[in-house]
């Protein structure tokens, strides 16, 4: 098996498509493969477990300074993590989530941030992921926020304070302004 990251935009084409796939497995849009996934202002970079040429395992990682507290901090996150249907229950999606963890801290961010479905909490606990208790990531825009917390949303924030700044910042219990965009609405 091997662990492979590109810039989303260069992720091989034979690769892409299966990632399309399994992207569309997991959420039908019903559309074609519009060869990227996110809006590069986010520095989207792919990382894919693959046995052989076989996309088993699939992530993004997007990137985006944040403003929380008056302060200014380097986040990442997850997006568009999905496992082969016929290779799940064998740990690969785990592994990938493990590994994407070690890449946010490696590649000198304050903290990881995204949110999960309520169910999934566990899945990324085990990968390192820690809950952020009473926090509510907000995407979408500062003119049409996208919160975790609106109504029929059942979503957890997780994180990883990789620096001294994020550990002390007061995420916790707080809104928390990511703001990706309208297309990234959010991570």
């Amino acid at each position: 098996m091997q662990l492979l990251s590109w810039p989303e935009a260069r992720v091989p084409a034979e690769l892409r498509s299966q990632v399309w796939e399994l992207q569309e497995s997991a959420w039908p849009s019903g559309g074609s493969d519009p060869g990227v996934s996110h809006d590069p202002a986010l520095a989207p970079v792919s990382l894919l477990l693959l046995d052989g040429g076989r996309v088993l395992a699939a992530l993004d990682l997007l990137e985006k300074e944040i403003e929380h507290g008056g302060e200014r901090y380097l986040a990442r996150g997850l997006s568009c993590v999905v496992t082969d249907p016929a290779a799940r229950g064998r740990g690969y999606g785990g592994r990938l989530v493990a590994v994407a963890r070690e890449m946010v801290r490696a590649g000198g961010a304050d903290l990881g941030i995204f949110s999960c479905d309520r169910p999934l909490l566990e899945f990324y606990r085990s990968a390192g992921w820690q809950p952020l208790p009473g926090a509510v990531l907000v995407g979408g825009t500062p003119e049409e926020p996208f919160p975790t917390d609106r109504p029929g949303f059942d979503k957890v924030v997780l994180a990883d304070l990789c620096s001294a700044r994020a550990r002390v910042a007061g995420f916790e219990r707080s809104r928390i302004a990511l703001h990706p965009g309208t297309h990234d609405r959010l991570w």
